[in-house]
């Protein structure tokens, strides 16, 4: 019974045009974001230390292409994005759809849990 229930609230939400799903700005978490950072660690510190890629120390909120001493692709220099969660989730999900002609190797992460717990680690390496 307590299922029919909430079955029959989701589908009010959801066809008012709310939804029970967790969207990236929910349910967060920091550690996890540290785990999957790891994908990252190859080519990006959590530093302002630069290697394969710019050093990610204060992304959030930074210009793209505004690490210094890094040597960006024309690419990134022509982008002009602030890194905040949308163009983080954005660009983490699918590089070379944000930033076309980009050079970083890497496809993108699908899961959005995983972009957002990321994203949540990032807004801690200050």
């Amino acid at each position: 019974m307590e299922y029919s229930r909430r079955a029959a609230l989701a589908a009010a939400l959801t066809l008012s045009g709310l939804s029970l799903s967790l969207t990236p700005a929910m349910a967060q978490d920091v550690n996890a974001g540290k785990q999957v950072f790891a994908q990252c660690a190859a080519c990006h510190t959590a530093t302002a230390v630069n290697g394969v890629g710019p050093g990610l120390l204060g992304i959030v909120g930074r210009k793209s292409a505004a690490s210094p001493g890094f040597r960006y692709s024309p690419a990134f220099k022509r982008a002009n994005l602030t890194w905040d969660e949308k163009s983080l989730d954005a660009y983490v999900a699918d590089p070379q759809k944000v930033v076309p002609g980009n050079l970083m190797p890497f496809s993108g992460i699908a899961d959005a849990k995983q972009r957002a717990d990321l994203i949540a680690y990032l807004k801690t390496v200050k």
